[in-house]
């Protein structure tokens, strides 16, 4: 991806996180410079891998295939005693954009659409060596416990949510001509380097094209702290 279009899709996606009423943490407004002077007390941020994440998955086509977000609370799989076992993001689905299919090892999340469009979530169980499994699916959504077919591509309406158990298969996008749609992610702690399982062979992070100085670091280009 272009940093300059990674720089208009942070811009433009503040407006319309603002435009649902939910208001940003500090650090997701400090510039490149201000990481500069950052100390050793904000490493959680850096080391945590919180604030602004944007990916085509590798693919070269964001519109198509690729999610926006914003990590807003992390705890770590690697800190011994981390007292926070859980996170917390914001993510963006533009219209027909694929978040690719995958699963988690590890992560319980609860997937909410916060407001804006329809999410459409497809769902299949995975089989042990990978696979997408012909079996029923069994989830529950907003506290009703529901068993769907295989594939079965569920709508969440703005204020519905499905829980996401390790080992199931998940892709999702916004339903066309409803619009863009706010998601919100509540789950156990996140590491999107070991704990993500896609089943296509594609990247988690794009390959960054600098045309322009950056408007805003994303999660992984945080520099460290230097006395």
């Amino acid at each position: 991806m272009k940093r300059s279009e990674i720089n208009k899709l942070i811009k433009e996606n503040e407006e319309f996180i603002a435009s649902k009423g939910f208001h940003l943490p500090p650090f997701a407004h400090f510039t490149p410079e201000d990481w500069k002077k950052k100390n050793q007390n904000f490493d959680e941020i850096r080391h945590r891998m919180l604030g602004w994440d944007v990916t085509d998955y590798g693919m070269g086509d964001f519109e198509k295939i690729g999610l926006f977000l914003f990590t807003l609370r992390n705890g770590s799989l690697k800190e011994e005693g981390c007292a926070k076992t859980y996170a917390e993001k914001l993510l963006i689905s533009n219209e027909n954009q694929i978040a690719p299919m995958h699963f988690h090892f590890h992560k319980t999340e609860d997937i909410i659409n916060r407001g804006g469009g329809n999410l459409i979530i497809e769902l299949y169980e995975s089989e042990e060596d990978g696979s997408l499994s012909a079996k029923d699916v069994v989830v529950s959504t907003d506290g009703q416990l529901r068993i769907l077919p295989a594939g079965t591509k569920l709508v969440l309406t703005p204020g519905e949510s499905i829980t996401l158990t390790p080992g199931l298969y998940h892709a999702f996008w916004a339903e066309k001509g409803s619009g863009k749609v706010l998601i919100g992610e509540v789950s156990k702690v996140n590491d999107d380097l070991t704990d993500n399982r896609f089943y296509e062979n594609i990247g988690r992070f794009p390959t960054i094209e600098d045309d322009e100085v950056p408007y805003r670091l994303l999660c992984n280009e945080y520099p460290e702290y230097k006395k």
